[in-house]
């Protein structure tokens, strides 16, 4: 079996094949999808392993600017904007660099997260946030580098970042108070003027109650101090498949006079035709 192997491989290769062979990884990669209150987190890093070696302060050296990880640069990205120590870092994706201490670590997040290792020299402009975090040791060696998000809450969150016998945690807090009080206003203060519109228009394009379609959208117009001409151009229809001629003739002319104004030849010439359709003045 085994030379019959060696030979397939031989012959593949002496016919310009390249033969693929899989291994593992020495630093495979994992992605970590947490939610934190309401907000949405990932994390994509490689994992190395200690392999007998010393860690912090031999193969990662101290104070001196670190990947976080291997390969390619450990990227965090947010769903919303999240507060890390007192500074806002905007929805998105970051690079989390480090200068680990022996005490104390410098955590980084870096604005240009994509790239295989930390940059030569750190471009101040891209660093949106910066954190000290004190070093925990911890009692027994983690094998295999781990970032973790710990201490959930509905409020926050804590990055941890774990090797050998070192433990750093930086805190991470998403804004989901204000966004539950938003969905309450929300909820209390009832549908507003675009929710009523997009019923009633989604009733129009899908044949159902026409009725219900026009008072949804004469809901919708009443809440908006000027309809533009192309709302305008919805209510003349549904006025017209309720059956209301009158008011989609009078409509249909308003919608044609703005978007004369505006300029827009296509709801210019639509409006045209179906006043012309319905037989208008």
């Amino acid at each position: 079996m085994k030379k019959y192997l060696i030979l397939t491989l031989v012959l593949a290769m002496g016919m310009g094949m390249q033969a693929q062979l899989a291994t593992p990884q020495p630093s495979p990669s994992a992605t970590i999808v947490q939610k934190v209150g309401l907000t949405d987190v990932s994390l994509e890093y490689s994992r190395p392993s200690m392999r007998g070696r010393t860690i912090f302060g031999d193969l990662v050296p101290y104070d001196k600017l670190w990947r976080t990880g291997a390969n390619a640069r450990t990227k965090i990205s947010f769903s919303d904007n999240v507060m890390i120590g007192n500074q806002e870092l905007k929805a998105g994706s970051y690079a989390i660099l480090t200068k680990p201490g022996v005490s104390n670590w410098e955590v980084i997040f870096y604005s240009e997260a994509d790239g295989n290792g930390a940059p030569a020299t750190l471009d101040q402009n891209k660093v949106v946030a910066k954190v000290n975090a004190a070093v925990q040791s911890m009692p027994m060696p983690i094998e295999t580098f781990t970032i973790s998000f710990d201490d959930l809450s509905d409020n926050s969150a804590t990055l941890g970042i774990l090797w050998e016998k070192t433990y750093v945690g930086v805190k991470i807090e998403v804004p989901t108070e204000r966004k539950v009080m938003k969905n309450i206003d929300m909820v209390l203060n009832g549908p507003s003027a675009g929710d009523y519109y997009a019923a009633a228009v989604y009733y129009l394009n899908s044949d159902k109650d026409i009725n219900q379609a026009k008072a949804w959208m004469e809901k919708a117009l009443s809440m908006t101090k000027e309809p533009a001409f192309w709302q305008l151009r919805q209510q003349s229809l549904i006025y017209a498949k309720a059956g209301d001629k009158q008011k989609a003739i009078e409509t249909a002319k308003k919608s044609l006079t703005a978007s004369k104004a505006a300029g827009n030849a296509d709801y210019v010439k639509m409006n045209e035709d179906s006043l012309k359709e319905w037989g208008a003045n």
